[in-house]
């Protein structure tokens, strides 16, 4: 059995995001977890809630054992760009691409 959590349109661009997913796909979810409040940074604070979620959903849905889980599946998805204009000297303009991501979390019991 196993079930996912999504967070769609995340304020953090993929590239940033993907570092951290990296890290804890196949992992225990302890020790997923352990990573991701260990790492200073913005993408593993909001994995860490994907996560979370994703287990709370394994135990209260389907009732399975929180120490028998681990993350089967983890990725991150680009979303929806924010297009904004940097004005400079000259009538010169820059596009500044603000970045959105959906992260998905995938978690299972372990045989």
């Amino acid at each position: 059995m196993e079930t996912k959590a999504v967070a769609r349109g995340l304020r953090i661009p993929p590239r940033k995001a993907r570092l951290i997913v990296d890290l804890i796909r196949g992992k225990d979810v302890a020790e997923a977890s352990r990573i991701c409040e260990n790492y200073n940074s913005e993408a593993a604070r909001l994995t860490l809630k994907v996560l979370t979620s994703a287990v709370a959903n394994a135990s209260n849905n389907l009732g399975l054992d929180k120490t028998k889980l681990y993350v089967k599946e983890v990725y991150v998805d680009e979303g929806q760009t924010l297009k904004r204009m940097n004005f400079g000297s000259r009538g010169h303009v820059d596009p500044i691409k603000k970045r959105t991501s959906h992260i998905t979390i995938v978690v299972s019991e372990r045989n």
